[in-house]
């Protein structure tokens, strides 16, 4: 994959972070540029970027200078506040943009990933602008991925299938994952930055929504990476499952609906009814999450679910909102 600029957002996992770094040296393929997004601004993590730098260099040397002159393959990106996986993500795939970055492949700092899968990637590249590979969980089993999104209700759709058909080469999707997606220079010329509005939670599945009006998002059988930070959950049939949450994160699951819906506008699928009641079902889940993951805080974890809610009926109502400008 040319210039291929993998971007990770980090904050206040250092021992996470040098799992992750440990893996890409591993890497059959080097890519092109590795953003590292601090939205800590540690002192701590600013030496483990340093070292890993020192050893990408060893291992693959440096490249052909970049937009701002630069041959090292490690950016280290370090932020003033914390602004969020969703800012994270947006500042660091505008930073690699800016390098002259082709490619963007896009994760946390809890996951790993494996040697082959910057391989894996490219042979899917010339095929489609966007490009969701499949992950491992932290036991080693296969993660479900949320590859389809219902527009109407604004949730993800609980019945897409897991499987693969025989002769199923990929599955089309309307959601990515900032956990190992994968997307074109011409992607993020059209659709924007992803929205750091969101500051976490959904920004994602927007921004896979967005990328499936102006290419084929695909999520194809290989294997990427793998998640290294165990959650606990609760298994939901025999390939779905439940995770933890924190209250914090309840709060962005009611309110980024909000503007989901307003991007839903824009492209005439949004539907009043059918947001209303996809409401209802949210709620629903996150009721269960507390009943069966959760349990013990539940008065604090509804407050925030219901300012969320709150806030979400703001920013559908502002007359002021504009979603992110496309760069072409």
């Amino acid at each position: 994959m040319e210039r291929l600029a993998m971007v990770i957002v980090t904050y206040k996992r250092q021992e996470l972070l040098e799992r992750l770094f440990a893996s890409i040296l591993k890497l059959t393929e080097a890519p092109w540029r590795i953003v590292v997004v601090d939205n800590e601004n540690s002192e701590r993590t600013s030496g483990i970027v340093k070292q890993f730098g020192q050893e990408c260099t060893e291992l693959w040397g440096t490249t052909e200078p970049d937009e701002e002159g630069g041959t090292a393959r490690v950016v280290y990106f370090p932020q003033t506040e914390n602004i969020g996986g969703s800012g994270g993500f947006s500042r660091g795939v505008g930073k690699a943009y800016a390098l002259g970055a082709s490619w963007f492949w896009v994760m946390d700092d809890d996951v790993s990933v494996l040697p082959d899968a910057v391989t894996a990637l490219g042979k899917w590249s010339k095929r489609f602008g966007a490009i969701q590979g499949q992950r491992y969980d932290a036991d080693g089993g296969h993660f479900f991925w949320q590859y389809r999104f219902n527009t109407a209700l604004a949730i993800y759709n609980p019945f897409s299938p897991s499987g693969w058909k025989p002769g199923e080469e990929y599955k089309e999707c309307n959601a990515l994952c900032f956990e190992g997606g994968c997307f074109s220079r011409e992607v993020v010329s059209k659709i924007g930055l992803p929205d750091e509005r969101f500051f976490i939670y959904l920004d994602d599945a927007l921004y896979g929504y967005l990328a499936s009006k102006v290419t084929t998002v695909a999520l194809v059988p290989d294997y990427v990476v793998k998640r290294e930070r165990e959650v606990q959950n609760q298994s939901i049939g025999s390939v779905r499952q439940l995770n933890s949450t924190s209250d914090m994160t309840r709060y962005y699951i009611t309110r980024n609906r909000g503007y989901l819906a307003r991007y839903f506008q824009l492209y005439g699928d949004y539907s009043p009814v059918g947001y209303a009641l996809g409401t209802l079902l949210n709620f629903a889940k996150e009721l269960i999450r507390l009943g069966l993951v959760d349990r013990g805080h539940f008065s604090s974890s509804w407050a925030r679910l219901w300012a969320g809610y709150k806030d979400s009926k703001t920013i559908l109502h502002d007359k002021d909102w504009k979603p992110m400008p496309p760069l072409a």
